[in-house]
């Protein structure tokens, strides 16, 4: 049955709850009120003036709230209008009372009061506006009344103020429902996002590919998905220990707390996996979270990228060999049919260069399988460099006045001997062919860092590297050099990687911190530990 004065409710409240209840609360109150009147009343010193008017409408108050709070009653009139229905039979009926107990000083006008704010905490809109009305009406009518009749009254003013309260007290009741009913459904609203979130966590945890355990203080097991039951090859029950469950896992956690360490490897008691344990705090209530990953998986893993690596170096070493061997073969027939000496000698060069690029391709290549045979030693960087200063002096004739090193005594950098060699004749190489041929032109440089680390440069006076191929120098096989494999960068950085070091390129500094004077051209930082 629809209503045309609609009751104030939360959108998407259950009934049960958005209107039966209040109004079932509202209805105890008017049962113990009028039985209170019917029971109590003369003691309570009303209906002094009229006691048979006071206790023939104490008995009808009785009845109508029997009658008008009988469940069936809504489905009767509506729900709404039963609200407006009670209302009215409380305003007239405390009017009455009121009436017989000697009017205003009686304390009924605090009644209605009451009865307004009950009204107002259910009705809506101007309904409660109306009940407001209909009690001051009712009220002044009752004054008047008492004053025409030559009874005990009280000044209008007095009265007004009372009036002036009903409606405040049904607006205010008014307005605190409707922040209360907001802020429920906002509470609500909240409380099925949680839960929806909740449940989306869940299911992403159970779907992980790692095992997740929440573990709480001493070793008790609060959460766990079945990766982790399957990583660790045992059943898992919530608040049994992990000593019982998965002791390796236990002896792990209480090493994390004595070393302080974040991750560790185990093999499982009872799969036998060999697994990742990772172990992070979790809120406040000392609980640990704990990720674990098998080994096996991340191992494929890594081997999926390096075949597929290995196939792009392969099909880029393939199509970089294909092209100085197509000129060693043309230089061949042509050398097969030339009789001048002259020209002999020029396809004799084209071979010999062409061999020699194929030579430094393999040798690049060759480097780069050897990557993960490092063996760091603190290296003093001083007696390094100067040795490898000189040992390239030899090779190449006018490189030791070229190259020169800012390097202080004292400093040491933990790296592969043969590594840092290959890093620095990469560097120094490329430094060189873009380099002025000047005095000094190449530089050498180190410091040691605040976070007490090494920093190793090597920096031109050339024009440096164009900004919009900074990004790709480190590529394999990017070369801006005619007779270059494209490796050499590559490389180094790779070697760097092996021994926990960083090979980067640098902005040119104003300052150079490594000591050195300052180059405007590129600038190649190597960043690695003191100590092995």
């Amino acid at each position: 049955m629809t209503s045309d004065f609609p009751l104030l409710r939360a959108p998407g409240l259950p009934d049960e709850f958005s209107r039966a209840r209040p109004l079932r609360y509202l209805n105890v109150f008017r049962l113990i009120l009028a039985s209170l009147f019917l029971v109590a009343g003369r003691e309570l010193n009303l209906g002094s003036d009229s006691p048979s008017i006071f206790t023939a409408v104490s008995f009808a108050y009785v009845a109508a709230v029997l009658i008008l709070g009988f469940p069936d009653a809504a489905k009767v009139v509506g729900e709404a209008r039963l609200v407006t229905l009670q209302v009215m039979v409380d305003i007239t009926l405390l009017t009455l009372i009121m009436w017989a107990s000697g009017g205003y000083r009686s304390g009924i006008p605090m009644l209605i009061l009451i009865a307004l704010a009950g009204a107002g905490l259910i009705g809506q809109g101007r309904m409660v506006l109306f009940y407001a009305a209909y009690a001051t009406l009712a009220v002044l009518l009752e004054n008047m009344f008492r004053l025409l009749s030559g009874r005990v009254t009280v000044d209008f003013f007095t009265v007004g103020v009372t009036c002036i309260g009903f409606f405040a007290v049904a607006q205010v009741a008014r307005l605190l429902a409707l922040r209360a009913i907001a802020n429920e459904n906002l509470a609500r609203q909240r409380g099925v996002d949680l839960a929806s979130q909740l449940r989306l966590n869940r299911q992403i945890i159970q779907d992980m590919q790692d095992g997740v355990l929440v573990v709480g203080e001493g070793g008790v097991l609060r959460q766990f998905n079945p990766q982790a039951v399957s990583l660790l090859g045992t059943e898992l029950r919530e608040g049994g220990t992990l000593r019982e469950l998965a002791p390796a896992l236990e002896r792990e956690l209480r090493r994390r707390a004595e070393q302080g360490d974040s991750a560790h490897s185990l093999r499982a008691d009872a799969s036998g996996k060999m697994l990742l344990a990772r172990f992070l705090p979790a809120g406040e209530a000392n609980e640990t979270l704990v990720y674990l990953e098998d080994f096996d998986r991340i191992h494929r893993q890594i081997q999926q990228v390096k075949l597929a690596a290995l196939g792009r170096l392969t099909a880029s070493i393939a199509h970089e060999i294909r092209n100085p061997l197509a000129s060693v073969y043309q230089a061949a027939e042509l050398l097969r049919e030339e009789k001048r000496g002259e020209m002999q000698a020029r396809l004799i060069r084209i071979i010999g260069n062409n061999a020699q690029r194929i030579d430094r391709l393999v040798a690049d290549v060759l480097a780069l399988g050897r990557r993960d045979e490092a063996l760091p030693e603190a290296l003093p960087l001083a007696e390094f460099v100067d040795e490898f200063l000189d040992e390239l002096g030899v090779a190449e004739g006018g490189a030791r006045g070229v190259v020169v090193s800012h390097v202080p005594a004292g400093l040491e950098m933990a790296m592969d001997r043969a590594h840092l060699r290959q890093i620095l004749w990469n560097l120094v190489a490329n430094a060189r062919r873009h380099c002025s041929g000047a005095p000094g032109a190449v530089q050498i440089g180190a410091a040691l860092q605040d976070d007490g680390r090494v920093a190793l440069e090597v920096a031109d006076d050339g024009p440096g590297i164009p900004e919009n191929l900074r990004a790709q120098v480190f590529e394999p096989f990017f070369t801006t050099h005619s007779k270059g494999t494209g490796l050499g960068l590559y490389i180094s950085r790779e070697l760097a990687e092996a021994n926990g070091a960083v090979l980067e390129l640098c902005a040119p500094a104003v300052a150079d911190p490594t000591g050195a004077p300052a180059l405007t051209g590129a600038r190649f930082r190597i960043t690695g530990r003191v100590k092995p």
